[in-house]
C-alpha cells in the first residue's frame, strides 16, 4: 500500500445538497471538495456510481461500467445551453433531506431528454460544440456502451421487465432481433449514449478539480453484478445461468452480525472456469473502467474472491448455502499484470478465514477495520478491530454505509459493549460526544488510512444512516445533508485532529 498516513470522508454523491432532489456533480460537489481540503483531508470515498434500479442500491446497478445519469448537474447543463430557462418552468417540490428515486425517475429523465432534444440535430450533423468529444467517447467506450444503450432502450420497450423475461429472440440476443432493435431504437441508443457522455464529462471535471485540491477519490467495485444488468444480458456465458437465462444459484452471505438469516443478494454467480480461459479479460476491463473514475478502488465483499456463498435458486433466505472456492490468486495476478500499480482496498469484513487473509496479504492489499465492531465479545486480546490490534496496512472506519451512524450505534449498543468501551478507554462518553470520540480513536490508530462517514462528523443519529442491509426500506440510500452543515468550525476541528494524528500531508505517524 502506497497510500500515505492520511484520512478521508465517506459520502455518496446522491447525498450532496442541491435544489433538484438528489446530489449532483455540480456546484455542491465542488463545494464539498473545498471543504475536504480546508479540513485537511486527502480522500473522498464514494460508493458505486452506476445507474440504479429496483431498491435504489448502488450495489445493484444496471451496468458495471455505466454512470448514473441522475447525478448529472442540471445547473451545469443550463449554463452550457443544453437546457433552457423554460425547461425549469415546472419543478416538483423536492425534499431537501431525502432522495425520492421515483420522482427522479420521472422528472429528471424528462429533463435529460430535453437536453438531448435541444442538442440532437447539431450532434447528428457534427456541428455541436460537444460533437467531437461525444464521438470520441462513443469510440473509446464501445466495449460496453453499445450493449448498455441497447439493453436500456429494449428494457423501456418491455415495460421495465428484466432481460430474462423478454421475448426469447431479445433475451438470447439473436442476430435478427438485435439488428431490428438497433434500427428501430436508433434514436434511443443515441440518447442513452449522450447521457453517459454527460455523466463521464462532468465526473472527469469534478475529479480533476479534486486532484487540484489535493483530494483523491476512493471508489467501489461490487464483487457481483446485478441479475438485471446489461453485463449479465450481454455476456450470459460468463454467469451461472440455465439456457433460459435463469440463475442456477445466486450470491449472498451466511448469517452474520447484520442478519440472523444471512443476506440473500440474488446476484448471479460467475462461471470462473470460463473467465479464466481469457485471463479474466472482463475483470481487467472492469478495473480499467473503474480507474477512469477513481484513484483508489475498494473491492466490496473481497472474501468472495477466496470463496463465495452459493445459494441454490430459488431460495427465501441465505441460510442454506455452501462455500465454493474462487480463483482469487489467478484473478488478481491477471489484474496486477495488466494494470500494475493499481491501488486496491480489500473489504475483508465478515467471515475472514486463512485463505482470505492469504489472498489479501499475498498481494499486499490493506484490509478494513470498523471500530463499531471493536467492543463485542469481551476479550481485548482477540478482537481484531480494537485499535491496539490494528495493522498499519489497513483502513479504519468508525462505521460504513452498512452500519448505523456512530451516535446511533452508541444509543442502541448492548450494555456489554458500552462496558467494554469504558474499560478499554477509561472514559464514559455521552451520546452527544461518542461519535467524535470514536473518530479520534480512528485517527490516532496506527492504521495508515482513516475514513469517517459524514454522518458521524455531523453527529447524526440512526434516522440518518445510509443503509440497513438485507432490507429494501424507503430510508435506504436516500439520506442527504444540508449545505450549511459543513461549517468552517467543523472543518477546523477536523483539520486539528488530522494534524494531531499525523495525517496531514508531510505529517508523522502519531503514537
Amino acid at each position: 500500500m502506497t497510500i500515505p498516513r492520511s484520512s478521508g470522508v465517506l459520502l455518496h454523491p446522491t447525498s450532496l445538497p442541491g435544489p433538484y432532489g438528489i446530489g449532483e456533480l455540480g456546484v455542491h460537489a465542488h463545494a464539498f471538495i473545498d471543504w475536504l481540503a480546508a479540513a485537511g483531508q486527502r480522500y473522498w470515498q464514494v460508493m458505486p456510481l452506476g445507474p440504479t434500479g429496483y431498491g435504489d442500491s448502488p450495489y445493484q446497478a444496471f451496468s458495471a461500467f455505466a454512470g448514473n445519469p441522475y447525478l448529472v448537474s442540471l445547473q451545469d447543463l443550463r449554463a452550457e445551453g443544453l437546457l433552457q430557462s423554460s425547461d425549469f418552468d415546472v419543478i416538483p417540490e423536492f425534499s431537501t433531506d431525502r432522495v425520492d428515486f421515483g420522482q427522479q425517475y420521472i422528472w429528471r429523465n424528462q429533463m435529460l431528454d430535453r437536453a438531448f432534444a435541444h442538442a440532437e440535430a447539431q450532434l447528428l450533423s457534427g456541428e455541436h460544440p460537444l460533437s467531437a468529444g461525444f464521438a470520441a467517447f462513443v469510440t473509446q467506450e464501445a466495449d460496453w456502451l453499445g450493449d448498455y444503450a441497447l439493453y436500456t432502450a429494449i428494457k423501456a420497450t418491455q415495460g421495465g421487465l428484466p432481460w430474462n423475461a423478454w421475448p426469447l429472440p431479445l433475451r438470447n440476443r439473436e442476430d435478427a432481433a438485435m439488428q431490428r432493435a438497433q434500427q428501430t431504437l436508433a434514436r434511443d441508443l443515441f440518447r442513452v449514449s449522450f447521457q453517459q457522455f454527460l455523466f463521464f464529462r462532468q465526473w472527469s471535471k469534478l475529479r480533476e478539480y479534486a486532484r487540484q485540491k489535493g483530494i483523491a477519490i476512493i471508489g467501489d467495485i461490487p464483487i457481483f453484478v446485478a441479475m438485471d444488468s446489461s453485463d449479465a444480458w450481454a455476456r450470459p456465458e460468463q454467469f451461472l445461468f440455465d439456457p433460459a437465462g435463469q440463475p442456477l444459484a445466486v450470491a449472498g452471505v451466511p448469517p452474520d452480525y447484520f442478519s440472523d438469516t444471512g443476506q440473500l443478494w440474488g446476484n448471479p454467480l460467475y462461471r470462473w472456469d470460463v473467465m479464466a480461459q481469457d485471463r479474466f479479460a472482463w475483470w481487467v476491463e472492469r478495473f480499467r473502467g473503474s480507474l477512469k473514475l477513481f484513484d483508489v478502488i475498494r473491492i466490496d465483499h473481497f472474501r468472495g474472491f477466496a470463496a463465495y456463498w452459493e445459494i441454490p435458486y430459488p431460495a427465501e433466505t441465505a441460510v442454506h448455502g455452501r462455500w465454493v472456492e474462487a480463483p482469487g490468486h489467478a484473478l488478481f495476478g491477471a489484474i496486477t499484470e495488466a494494470l500494475p500499480g493499481t491501488e486496491i482496498i480489500a473489504e475483508d469484513l465478515g467471515v475472514v478465514t486463512p485463505d482470505v487473509e492469504a489472498l489479501r496479504d499475498d498481494f499486499g492489499l490493506p484490509g478494513m477495520a470498523v471500530l463499531q465492531f471493536a467492543f463485542g465479545g469481551g476479550d481485548f486480546s482477540v478482537n481484531a478491530f480494537l485499535p491496539t490490534n490494528l495493522r498499519e496496512n489497513q483502513v479504519v472506519y468508525t462505521g460504513t454505509h452498512d452500519n448505523d451512524t456512530t451516535r446511533g450505534w452508541w444509543a442502541n449498543a448492548e450494555e456489554s459493549e458500552r462496558h467494554a468501551y469504558r474499560v478499554y478507554t477509561s472514559s464514559d462518553p455521552s451520546e452527544e460526544t461518542f461519535a467524535w470520540a470514536l473518530t479520534e480513536m480512528a485517527f490516532h490508530s496506527r492504521a495508515r488510512l482513516s475514513v469517517v462517514p459524514l454522518q458521524d462528523l455531523l453527529n447524526l443519529g440512526s434516522e440518518d444512516r445510509m443503509n440497513l442491509p438485507g432490507t429494501t426500506g424507503p430510508q435506504n440510500w436516500t439520506w442527504r445533508y444540508h449545505a450549511e452543515a459543513l461549517t468552517p468550525t467543523l472543518a477546523a476541528q477536523l483539520r486539528g485532529l488530522t494534524e494531531q494524528s499525523g495525517r496531514i500531508a508531510g505529517g508523522q505517524e502519531a503514537g
